[in-house]
């Protein structure tokens, strides 16, 4: 327990470190839009009915709880982040239950829990103004109880993640790979409905009492342009620095898009890729061997993907990644590791400081740097999902 309680009290340093200096420069805060939807709901407005919400239902708790005693916008952020400072300890523990069931050396233990602590400070100030941890934290509880053994417990968790943030329920289908494989189709099937379940208790109350407005929230949120950081304006920013290739930005659906033929048909490729690469994932897990690494390593996999072929790719979405890369086991998981660390660092080269260069003008060095950060994700599914014979670790 001393390594769990080691990352916590780091983690607490890390949250510290992030108001301080360089990481308060030139803040782009969601935190101003999460307090107008808290103090709408304390007033009794109904979300969907009575003011249009961006995000799932899930996502309601992470505004609404800082909110209570209709504070002000400063004391507001000091509450939402002590709330994402608890789903990150959450996401410690987890990840400690997950190791200790994976039999992780201590080595492994420590290094990973230590990832997590450190990674605030690597990826910068998002990380205490989006409510991203809080999903983040569902999708590797729900990890941790499958690999343990709580399989409906955690399917359930991770239906509650799908009403947070969507992403989650891409770990859904290698876990049913793994529990129809070592439990029975049986089992499998009841877990699948516990996922349905826990979402369903959740969006359906929404659906019934707006569903105009939660469906239109649906539809604005999938038919999004092609994002600026994503993979495919990557390909775009290239050529616009290389070759001189004009180039639109848009603000719409609340963030800065590129607009024209050729990116809204580099967003219909991204789609297909996107599932594409999740269906090749998802086949890939099911017809190997199952065990509960294998799990964690496909699982892995399948939110990376999720977040690197999507025509979306904010930098908050590299929180995901943050508790379940560091999972995984051996060289591969300090390679990925290392990785991932790098595509933090390079979010941070531009996210948020010079964001608006890039977004209003196009400037060469965070251009680049989204490049190389989409490259390297891109090198950490690779290998992810390479297949080599790996060397068993001694189990302590």
């Amino acid at each position: 327990m001393h390594l769990v309680y080691a990352a916590l009290a780091a983690l607490l340093v890390s949250f510290a470190l992030l108001h301080v200096g360089f990481y308060q420069h030139r803040l782009i805060r969601d935190t101003v839009e999460y307090h107008r939807y808290g103090i709408a709901m304390m007033d009794g407005d109904v979300p969907y009915r009575d003011f249009r919400v961006e995000y799932p239902p899930g996502a309601l708790p992470a505004f609404v709880l800082p909110a209570i005693g209709h504070p002000r916008l400063d004391r507001y952020e000091t509450w939402f982040q002590v709330l994402m400072g608890l789903c990150a300890g959450g996401a410690i523990l987890a990840m400690a239950y997950a190791l200790r069931t994976l039999r992780a050396s201590p080595r492994h233990m420590a290094g990973a829990l230590g990832f997590f602590a450190l990674a605030p400070l690597v990826l910068g100030s998002v990380v205490i103004y989006r409510f991203d941890l809080w999903p983040a934290a569902l999708a590797v509880a729900g990890l941790a109880a499958i690999v343990a053994g709580r399989q409906r417990l955690g399917f359930a968790v991770l239906g509650v993640g799908f009403a947070v943030k969507v992403f989650p329920v891409v770990l859904v289908p290698p876990a049913l790979a793994y529990v129809w494989r070592s439990r029975g189709r049986r089992e499998a099937l009841l877990c699948l409905a516990w996922t349905a379940g826990a979402a369903a208790v959740i969006v359906l109350p929404f659906l019934a009492v707006a569903p105009h407005g939660l469906w239109d929230s649906i539809t604005r949120q999938a038919g999004r342009p092609l994002q600026i950081e994503s993979l495919g304006s990557a390909v775009l920013l290239a050529a616009h620095q290389v070759g001189g290739l004009s180039l639109t930005v848009v603000t719409s659906h609340g963030s800065q898009n590129l607009s024209g033929s050729l990116p809204d048909a580099l967003a219909a490729a991204e789609s297909v890729l996107l599932i594409a690469a999740l269906l090749a994932i998802w086949a890939a897990a099911a017809l190997g061997p199952q065990s509960p690494d294998r799990l964690v390593r496909y699982a892995a996999a399948s939110v990376t993907a999720f977040a690197a072929f999507g025509k979306v790719l904010s930098p908050q979405f590299m929180i995901w990644l943050i508790p379940l890369v560091p999972l995984v086991r051996g060289r591969r998981g300090l390679v990925a590791s290392a990785l991932l660390g790098l595509a933090l660092l390079l979010t941070q080269l531009w996210f948020p400081i010079r964001y608006w260069d890039l977004a209003l003008h196009l400037k060469a060095f965070p251009s680049w740097a989204v490049v190389a950060r989409d490259l390297t994700l891109l090198a950490l599914l690779a290998v992810l999902l390479v297949r080599r014979p790996e060397p068993a670790e001694p189990r302590s």
